[in-house]
This record gives structure tokens, sequence and C-alpha cells, in this order.
């Protein structure tokens, strides 16, 4: 379990670069981009920001571009606003949990709807 201090450095940084991206990226352009969540090593010298961008599949190949094009950008902005001993180094990935839940929930529905005729059925 981290510590509380990582904890906090965790939700500062998520809520710092999310808003360092609203800024920066226009919708139309690169999609919707959601911080979804940072993991911060332990020395503070490096974070992986976990994101998922809301659009076509040209908008999210532009925004992952985008994300990787501008990093250090977004990280003097981040250092900027966030006052920590080192600024740390990031690094975007995608993540697909949300996806993925979906179609777990989608595959539900599917299930429900296959079982109910059957039920009503019986009774």
């Amino acid at each position: 379990m981290p510590s509380l201090r990582l904890q906090r450095v965790r939700e500062l940084l998520k809520r710092e670069i999310g808003e360092a991206i609203r800024r920066e990226f226009e919708v139309s352009e690169a999609g919707l981009i959601t911080v979804n969540d940072v993991d911060v090593m332990g020395d503070l010298h490096s974070a992986v920001v976990y994101i998922s961008i809301l659009g076509n599949a040209d908008q999210q190949k532009r925004g992952m571009n985008l994300l990787t094009h501008h990093r250090k950008r977004i990280q003097g902005l981040v250092g900027r606003a966030v006052v920590l001993k080192y600024t740390p180094t990031l690094k975007f990935k995608i993540d697909d949990s949300v996806v993925r839940g979906n179609r777990v929930l989608q595959i539900i529905d599917e299930l429900d709807k296959t079982t109910a005729p059957s039920n009503e059925s019986s009774q």
C-alpha cells in the first residue's frame, strides 16, 4: 500500500495533468482526453499517466501523438503548478479499462436479454 504522501502526490498530479491537457488541447483536434490514474514511482522521478481518449480512431491517434510530442511542455506546466523537489518525468499510456468495463456490461446485458424470455415462459 502506497504511503499517504504518495497517494496525495498521485491525486495532485492527476488533477494538474488533467487541467494542463484541458488547457493545451482542443477536443475537436485530439478528442476528449481524460486522466484516469497516475502511477508515481517511490522516488518521484517518474510517473506513468493512464489516459483515455474519447473520439474516433483518428482523434485517438492524433491525441496520443500530441501528448507524446508535448510531454515536456505538460511537465513544465505541472512543475509550475505543483511544488515538489523533483517534477516527475511523464510517460503516457492508453488505459483501456473503461472500454473493457463497457464491454463486460454489454455482455451482461446480452445475457440478461437471452435469459429473460425463458424465465417468463416457465412461470
